[in-house]
């Protein structure tokens, strides 16, 4: 009889043991979801930038948001941006591309990067680049970015602007951050 106890002791034990180690590997697993999630969207992305623009990229005469003044950010090209009051540092008319490229320094491919502008892209011309159409992209917004071949995702004629932002989650002030469109800014208040 005490052979009996002893079985469903045992399998009991062997049980809760097992439920452990699952339970450790599935957070290892999300743990390093998390940590790829914040790798790609975070690190990679130079979130300040000299303030230097391509040449012959041309000021906008009359831009929505007057360089100097103030607008909210309405979209979230990273986690902390979207929601942050920005100061605008330099409005651009051009055309403003979303990309997908594979980086130089390897790692999965980006898709829909928003946004690089036409004077970025090398030996440009005058045309305007049409969704599926080869780029080489002569901008380092990203780590990895410069140089490579991307296919244009879309294309939008609209002014661009340079800004300042303190990231909604604290820390350092983001400066010359580029790019925004004006669809992706608001009046502040």
């Amino acid at each position: 009889m005490k052979k009996r106890t002893k079985l469903p002791t045992i399998l009991s034990l062997l049980a809760a043991l097992f439920l452990v180690l699952g339970a450790c590997s599935n957070s290892d697993d999300k743990n390093k979801e998390y940590k790829e999630e914040m790798e790609h969207s975070e690190m990679d992305m130079n979130h300040s930038s000299s303030g230097d623009v391509p040449e012959g990229l041309k000021a906008a005469e009359n831009p929505t948001y007057e360089v100097g003044s103030q607008a909210i950010i309405e979209t979230g090209h990273m986690e902390s941006m979207k929601g942050a009051e920005a100061t605008i540092v330099g409005a651009f008319d051009t055309t403003a591309y979303a990309i997908s490229y594979t980086p130089a320094t390897g790692g999965e491919k980006v898709e829909n990067h928003k946004w690089i502008i036409h004077e970025e892209i090398k030996d440009a011309g005058e045309k305007t680049y049409e969704p599926g159409a080869k780029i080489t992209v002569n901008a380092s917004h990203m780590e990895g970015m410069n140089g490579t071949v991307a296919e244009v995702e879309s294309a939008e004629k609209t002014t661009v602007y340079m800004v300042d932002f303190t990231p909604t989650t604290g820390g350092e002030k983001v400066k010359n951050h580029k790019w925004v469109t004006e669809s992706e800014l608001s009046a502040s208040e």
